[in-house]
């Protein structure tokens, strides 16, 4: 189903229908519209959003709770009544704001002589009260997993035959071709005894310069094998290691030369490059090579280095810098992984393996098909079903995880099921101090995949890898690609309407005193009126006090109410589209009068729409609202959202495809906290990563720890 800008997902079918589960398992049937958890009841129901341009079923003009009192109050401030015939229509507004002082007070002494309770149990955020915390999200992950961390939980994978006898590390190959002196030939050995006494050539190579597919492939592999040999004995050695002949035919033993890969690179005398033929370009030959998923770990991990074009005789040494040149197009990554290896330039080892990563990520594997591009850097087909890929009989789809793992200290088995991304995690979980499953969840790249969405190769934010510091912990991933976290906090987000939020300003004894006067004005102007019969002078003077204060009132009431927050009630708001911020301020708090202090902030640096101020203090530049406002006007229209929080009084301006309704705290990064904006997906019990904010980490605290969750 095609979705236009500004529209919300929603069924062509009235019949279709999908059925979701709460937390105790009892069903719930509804359409494919966007829902969401009810915080207050933890039941289903359909999203309803306030935006600044309804469009549709789902969306709703932007309301409020707010204390009708206040608003009225900054109108007549902001109004003056002798501008034309407005001074009707303000004394009409008056007169209405009166009449509400004059509820408050019979209201108090209803409570004070009868009070009446009217508490109710319609799931409805009405009451006003401070608790704290923002609301929570109150469903956890129902499920199982494919792949856990802790071998206690059980764990769907299917486990082949013979993995798990599978070594961690060796220290020799399975298997050696060495050369039988006494019979002057080339034999397959696999005694331990002899192979660990034996120096021999590893040899790299890519298969389209070795052999082509098709009725002569056999004929060709032999002719490859002979020149490989005639090196191998040039080189005055009289054993090799060539995949073409080493790898086992067994699923346990082509696993295990697969797992232990890394291992026969290292302990080779010498790695021998065998290029296709030089007349056909020996750049293109160096690219095509270098271009390879195995060929650059097998490189890196080489002692010594050598080359040969197929058409030539000679045999070439060359350092690792001078194969950076020849071979590697991305010269930045390769350059630094290359200096790091060479022991010119250190890098941190989470770097080292992150850049690794991303080059490795960029080479074309044999589970794609001839003339099958491979995948972009951000990986698009990781987990898309929609997206297919041609896999050749015997590949391993994951296997850029298996030629990476040959770098980290703890390995996995290979495991022809599972693609790159469950490989990835589950490499990423034996591998815990490098945590790069969570370091991915907390960043936000540039497109945003429609499953797997935890998958990150780059980052809007300008961050990398090891800049965040995670503070989930990946527990599982399930059958179809989803992250199951834990020890995640999470608040829900608000999209109805802005609520009645409980605050408190700075300590002042004169506003508390003024803020009580207006509601000694009806009292005092009753009083007046019934002592008239009595004493006329009293009478009159009450009288016309009464009156005084309630023209005053309004003055004397948004003065009570002015100064700086100090404590609010934490909530998150939103908003599709772009709201500035004195609109928010009038939903939340029913405004800032003139000479107050400000109740809301622009974000200097928390959302990709963010422009800090260049002052001497920091802070959010006004211009981003015009920013934002420009860009909800173009490509992107329809898919601008605003975001209040009401702990830190701060706004952001952000990107999604579809309104987040949870906000997960994630990790840290440059002093500020990630917080994973989600949408949900009730039938599947999973969450999607819509976008990410840098908010400030202590609101961390006023959110609750939640259960399991799947980010998928």
């Amino acid at each position: 189903m095609r979705l236009w800008p500004g529209q919300l997902p929603v069924t062509q079918n009235e019949a279709v229908t999908i059925t979701c589960y709460d937390d105790l398992g009892n069903p719930k049937t509804h359409g494919l519209e966007q829902r969401y958890v009810s915080p207050t009841t933890g039941i289903c129901r359909k999203l309803v959003v306030q935006a600044v341009s309804p469009f549709g079923k789902s969306e709703v003009p932007i309301s409020n709770h707010t204390n009708q009192a206040s608003k009225i109050a900054i109108w007549l401030l902001a109004n003056s009544p002798i501008r034309g015939w407005i001074i009707f229509k303000w004394i009409g507004v008056w007169l209405l704001f009166t009449l509400k002082l004059l509820w408050s007070v019979i209201w108090l002494l209803a409570q004070l002589f009868a009070p009446i309770d009217l508490a109710d149990d319609t799931g409805e955020d009405t009451d006003l009260y401070n608790t704290g915390y923002y609301k929570p999200y109150v469903r956890g992950f129902q499920g199982q997993l494919w792949a856990a961390r802790s071998p206690m939980e059980h764990s769907s994978r299917i486990i082949e035959e013979g993995e798990m006898d599978i070594p961690t590390h060796t220290l020799y190959p399975r298997v050696l071709i060495i050369r039988d002196p006494i019979c002057n030939e080339w034999v397959s050995c696999a005694d331990r005894d002899t192979i660990i006494r034996t120096k021999f050539i590893a040899i790299s190579y890519r298969a389209v310069d070795a052999f082509t597919r098709g009725p002569n492939q056999e004929i060709e592999k032999a002719q490859f094998i002979e020149e490989v040999r005639a090196v191998v004995l040039e080189q005055k050695y009289d054993a090799y290691w060539l995949d073409l002949e080493c790898v086992g035919e067994t699923p346990s033993e082509k696993n295990r030369d697969l797992y232990c890969m890394a291992d026969v690179y290292r302990g080779a005398a010498i790695t021998l490059i065998m290029l296709g033929k030089s007349a056909s370009g020996e750049k293109e030959c160096w690219k095509g090579w270098g271009e390879r998923v195995w060929t650059m770990p097998e490189a890196l991990l080489s002692s010594r280095l050598c080359y040969k074009f197929r058409d030539q005789e000679t045999v070439t040494p060359l350092s690792l810098f001078e194969l950076a040149n020849l071979a590697y197009t991305n010269y930045d990554i390769e350059q630094a992984i290359v200096n790091a290896y060479s022991g010119k330039d250190p890098l941190e080892r989470l770097e080292r393996l992150t850049l690794l990563k991303s080059a490795i990520w960029r080479r074309g594997t044999a589970a794609l098909a001839p003339g099958v591009a491979p995948p972009p850097p951000k990986l698009d087909m990781i987990g898309d079903s929609e997206k297919s890929v041609t896999v050749l009989s015997g590949a391993y789809k994951a296997e850029r995880v298996y030629a990476l793992m040959g770098f980290f200290e703890h390995r996995i088995q290979p495991n022809r099921s599972e693609d790159d991304l469950r490989a990835l995690v589950r490499l990423s979980m034996a591998n815990d101090n490098d945590r790069i499953a969570e370091r991915m969840v907390s960043m936000l790249p540039s497109t945003i995949t429609k499953t797997a969405c935890w998958y990150s190769d780059d980052d809007i934010y300008r961050a990398n890898l090891w800049d965040i510091l995670p503070e989930i912990q990946v527990a599982g991933v399930t059958d179809n690609g989803a992250l199951v976290i834990d020890g995640c906090r999470s608040a829900a987000i608000r999209w109805k309407d802005f609520p009645e939020v409980a605050f408190v300003t700075t300590d002042s004894l004169r506003r508390t005193i003024i803020g009580f006067i207006p509601y000694l004005s009806w009292p005092t102007l009753i009083i007046g009126l019934a002592v008239l019969m009595i004493n006329r002078v009293g009478g009159i003077a009450l009288t016309v006090i009464g009156l005084v204060l309630l023209i005053v009132s309004p003055r004397l009431f948004v003065f009570s109410q002015s100064g700086r927050i100090v404590s609010a009630q934490p909530w998150l708001i939103g908003v599709k589209g772009v709201v500035s911020i004195k609109e928010v301020e009038s939903h939340l708090y029913g405004g800032a009068a003139r000479g107050h202090f400000p109740r809301m902030y622009f974000t200097p640096s928390g959302s990709q729409f963010s422009i800090p101020e260049r002052g001497l203090d920091r802070g959010g530049s006004f211009r981003q609202y015009d920013y934002a406002k420009l860009a909800d006007s173009g490509p992107d229209a329809g898919h601008i959202y605003t975001l209040i929080d009401t702990c830190s009084s701060t706004m952001y301006y952000f990107r999604a495809q579809r309104p987040p309704t949870v906000c997960i705290y994630a990790g840290r990064e440059g002093g500020l906290g990630r917080f994973v904006l989600c949408s949900e997906k009730c039938d599947i019990n999973e969450l999607h990563k819509e976008s990410v904010l840098r908010m400030p980490t202590e609101i961390s605290e006023k959110m609750e720890l939640c259960g399991w969750v799947a980010l998928g």
